[in-house]
């Protein structure tokens, strides 16, 4: 990636962000009010990473990771729960109970796709592996961490992430796509959407659900940023806040959260709400 381009060393922030978190949990409770605000989640991303890491070393069950998600007043569970997943692909772990609401304890099998992307690039996007334990239900949360990865890897280019998942097999594209709208709309970078939205042709409900979880995530933060609040409604048609409602109306139409099936029918549900204001709205 060439260090001049802007959105390059965005994403060079956001590593450095996630690596303070990380460190700064080792000893306690992390601080990250120096950081710019946009960059919050990511340091907490790497806090949780780190505290379920401890957490699990010394057999004190969930202690840290709860401590943290109690610190934030849940503000930032949903990316708690994608940094713990961090650590079960790490530790190979593939059983985890949450923090917090059952059905977002299933977000850790997106930081674990992101994990075995991020570290093992050429497995993942060139071989099409997957590991052993993320080869039955998972299997979809897993990819659409392995598409936000994606979006890290070739440093956020349209036709560049286009040409990988299309070598992918089918049925396998349309997760990776959630994943790529789910960490171009939560970056909020200065790439021109319109680019994107043609490379992902054909999964435009995928890039709008993954949009619509990084909507919920600012929204619960506090603080949606600019440049999110422009991609989020670029991908979704409509301003972070209702998409963030999506996910919270979609979540009730769901009554259970006992299997990653339930994950999924939730991602299915916030892709329906996007269809059919898409239908009405933006054809």
């Amino acid at each position: 990636m060439p260090n001049s381009s802007p959105a390059n060393n965005d994403l060079l922030e956001i590593i450095h962000a996630f690596a303070k978190g990380y460190n700064r949990a080792l000893t306690g409770i992390p601080d990250v009010s120096d950081l710019p605000h946009r960059l919050h989640g990511f340091a907490f991303e790497g806090a949780a990473m780190s505290c379920a890491l401890l957490d699990t070393i010394t057999m004190s069950g969930n202690r840290r990771l709860r401590a943290l998600e109690e610190s934030t007043r849940g503000s930032y569970v949903h990316l708690i729960h994608v940094g713990a997943g961090w650590a079960m692909a790490r530790l190979r772990r593939t059983r985890w109970q949450g923090v917090a609401h059952p059905m977002l304890r299933w977000l850790a099998w997106d930081g674990w796709g992101f994990h075995q992307a991020y570290f093992h690039p050429r497995r993942v996007f060139h071989d099409h592996w997957i590991e052993r334990g993320a080869r039955g239900a998972t299997r979809p949360i897993r990819d659409q961490g392995a598409g936000r990865a994606l979006w890290f890897r070739t440093g956020s280019d349209p036709r560049l992430i286009a040409r990988l998942i299309e070598e992918f097999p089918e049925h396998r594209r349309s997760d990776l796509w959630a994943g790529i709208g789910l960490a171009a709309a939560y970056t909020g970078l200065s790439r021109p959407m319109d680019e994107l939205l043609a490379a992902g042709a054909g999964h435009r409900a995928h890039l709008a659900q993954g949009a619509a979880f990084a909507a919920k995530a600012h929204v619960l933060s506090g603080h949606v940023p600019p440049g999110s609040a422009r991609d989020i409604e670029v991908l979704t048609g409509v301003a972070p806040d209702l998409a963030a409602e999506w996910t919270d109306r979609a979540l009730a139409r769901v009554p259970r959260a006992d299997s990653p099936l339930d994950y999924e029918r939730w991602r299915a549900e916030i892709r329906g709400t996007y269809e059919r204001h898409a239908g009405g709205v933006l054809r």
